[in-house]
């Protein structure tokens, strides 16, 4: 299982490493720096740990002043390797004792280890190949402040961590809280050891172990191995030993280590960012962002230049002739506004009111409403980075919507099928009025000469020409108010359609400055937590 069980954990290892990777990128700019610097560090230190033997395995002892670290490290080492280092400072700096020197001088030189000791085989401990290197380390709670650096650094670096506690201050309140309870993931590679229990009368050990299990139950450890030992009499020492030997054997330490600093790493990153996902973008909110946005870029008014414009052109075109002049004094409405008609040269600006307080408060509050609605149900910090992501287009929009605006095909400038029909029988009713007007004028000038008058022919008693004259100006009239009604309708239909494109107009514009940047933050929390959930 050894061999197996190793590549299966390193397997794993692999994905979760990808994993916490990725959630720390793609938390960027989201979660606080120190918090992914911390992250960072645990990826660099579990690059360079694997990147170095992975047939060691290696076990720092970590003990108060007082405790027997020293003596339970020679103990179970089965010599006297921590006196017999002669030049080594004994509580300042640590010491290595080695079984398997292979591969080993990397490792030991990337844990800044000088002191190193090549132990002899241990039967039943480290043979059988097995690379072990046993560290023992100054003491927690050395008032010197590198000694306690020193070990800090090697509370983050060891593969498994045995901690030698004493009956005296098995409880103190230094080691659990600074050290224990910071590694309650961390269980699968601790080991405490009560050390010293022969100090105890023998009726006194089992509430003290009790107490102690309590106590790191409290930690987080409730499932860490406690042995009771006494490195002068030798109890429990086999058992320490025999642990140890376990877990280098099973070869799997190293990769269990670096899970669990995965999992602390991932913890950290779940406590900065906070639970949940981001409700999103749906179509709702962004047909109300599109529709809000509509308004405050002036579409309304578009519409109904749009309107008014094509009512004016079918007048000019299919009013009653005699008063259809007038309207060419009438400026076109889209031609004030600098829109492009059919046939004109692209513009790039309109000449729409630019916008104002109410405009880029209404802009404002649709772009806010939208991040909102989006953002909703996501944790804090993400929350604000969807708004910020929001807003961040918010100064571009007018600009960008006058663009869009402008260089929308409005369609407004076109004839209309009917117009020309209109027109032809609009000047054959003036015509006839005319004509009747010319037959009347004949005949007042031949009576005004006292030259023969010829009959005017009747039709239903009324004479031709009166009834050429009424009834062109009666055709002319009532042509003119059905091309009313009718340009009316059109009118409306051109607007609707010009409306439409706007509306698209506009809504490409949102799309670019506010819902894409939106969605890609909505996109990126939810990559984040996939993530997460994979590295824990």
């Amino acid at each position: 299982m050894s061999r197996h069980g190793a590549a299966a954990q390193a397997s794993k290892l692999d994905r979760r490493l990808e994993a916490l990777n990725e959630a720390r990128e793609l938390a960027a700019g989201a979660l606080p720096d120190d918090v992914l610097d911390g992250v960072l560090q645990v990826l660099d230190r579990a690059s360079s740990r694997r990147s170095l033997s992975g047939d060691h395995t290696v076990v720092g002892f970590f003990g108060a002043t007082g405790s027997g670290k020293s003596s339970l490290f020679n103990a179970v080492s089965g010599e006297e390797i921590a006196t017999a280092a002669a030049r080594r400072p004994t509580t300042s700096e640590p010491l290595a004792g080695i079984w398997g020197a292979e591969g080993s001088e990397p490792l030991l030189d990337w844990l800044d280890v000088r002191n190193r000791h090549h132990a002899a085989a241990v039967p039943g401990f480290a043979d059988e190949g097995t690379g072990l290197i046993l560290l023992d380390l100054p003491d927690f709670d050395s008032t010197r402040a590198p000694n306690r650096q020193i070990v800090e650094r090697m509370v983050g670096l060891v593969d498994v961590l045995v901690w030698v506690l004493d009956p005296q201050k098995y409880a103190d309140a230094a080691v659990h809280n600074d050290f224990l309870t910071p590694l309650a993931s961390h269980g699968a590679v601790t080991l405490v050891v009560l050390n010293q229990i022969d100090r105890l009368p023998e009726r006194d050990l089992p509430p003290v172990l009790e107490s102690l299990k309590s106590i790191l139950a409290r930690d987080g450890l409730g499932k860490v191995q406690v042995i009771g030992a006494s490195a002068v009499a030798g109890t429990g020492v086999d058992k320490v030993r025999a642990s140890i030997r376990q877990v280098a054997t099973q070869r799997q330490a190293q990769s269990q280590r670096l899970g669990a600093d995965v999992t602390a790493a991932s913890a950290r990153l779940a406590e900065a960012s906070g639970s949940g996902g981001a409700a999103g973008v749906s179509a709702a909110s962004k047909a109300r962002l599109a529709e809000e946005l509509a308004v405050a870029a002036n579409v309304p008014v578009v519409v109904d230049a749009v309107v008014r414009s094509y009512r004016l052109e079918a007048t000019r075109r299919t009013g009653w002739p005699v008063t259809r002049w007038l309207v060419r004094f009438r400026p076109d409405p889209l031609r004030r506004l600098n829109l492009r008609r059919e046939g004109s040269p692209e513009v790039n600006r309109t000449s729409l009111p630019s916008a104002g307080a109410p405009e880029r408060a209404r802009t404002d509050a649709a772009v806010r409403e939208f991040a909102d609605a989006a953002s909703d149900g996501a944790p804090g910090p993400w929350r604000a980075v969807i708004r910020g992501a929001a807003r961040e287009g918010r100064e571009q929009l007018p600009d960008a919507l006058d663009q869009a605006i402008a260089s929308t095909e409005l369609k407004a400038g076109g004839t209309s099928w009917w117009w020309t029909p209109f027109n032809i029988v609009q000047w054959l009713a003036l015509l006839t009025a005319l004509g009747g007007f010319a037959w009347l004028g004949v005949l007042a000038a031949l009576g005004y000469l006292q030259l023969p008058v010829p009959d005017v022919p009747l039709v239903e008693g009324w004479p031709v020409p009166t009834v050429m004259i009424a009834g062109g100006a009666l055709l002319g009239i009532v042509l003119a108010a059905l091309a009313k009604f009718i340009a009316g309708a059109a009118a409306r239909a051109r607007g609707a359609a010009a409306r439409k494109r706007l509306k698209g107009s506009v809504a490409a514009v949102a799309e670019d400055y506010v819902v894409e940047p939106v969605a890609l933050e909505v996109s990126r929390l939810a990559s984040f937590n996939k993530a997460l959930q994979a590295a824990r």
